[in-house]
């Protein structure tokens, strides 16, 4: 069993704050806020790998890779984000994203849609995660 680094001592109140959370360890390079965030079952269909991520070991070497990239940085279009609560307690939480960071130096964006499948009461909240980034628009 993979295990990680307890995100207990960060408060969850809210999806929102899990989400608010994710965005700052990605912003701060700190892979290890991220992993702690996502359940040790937890699921990503990433933005930037084919692959469905399974678990906390394969999750934390996407972030590993993608923290890697200069520049890296994530900001929330706030008008977008959408939450529904589920029963339990849960939550679905959906909007746009955009990720910036260096190819062959120069600086990218990669705009995204999101959905997070979250449990903010337990200390690795984030279930289920699924990213895509935004096709062209058919001309």
């Amino acid at each position: 069993m993979t295990t990680h680094s307890d995100a207990s001592s960060i408060p969850f109140t809210s999806p929102e704050s899990v989400l608010r959370a994710w965005i700052s360890a990605v912003n701060e390079g700190s892979v290890e806020q991220v992993v702690a965030l996502y359940a040790e079952d937890a699921v990503l269909l990433s933005t930037f790998s084919a692959p469905i991520l399974f678990g906390t070991k394969t999750i934390r070497e996407y972030f590993e890779r993608l923290a890697a990239r200069p520049g890296l940085s994530v900001t929330l279009h706030d008008k977008t984000l959408h939450f529904r609560e589920l029963p339990g307690g849960w939550a679905v939480a959906s909007g746009i994203y955009c990720f910036r960071f260096e190819v062959d130096g120069e600086l990218l964006s990669f705009e995204a849609r999101f959905t997070f499948v979250i449990d903010a009461a337990t200390p690795h909240p984030i279930v289920h995660h699924q990213s895509a980034q935004i096709p062209r628009a058919l001309s």
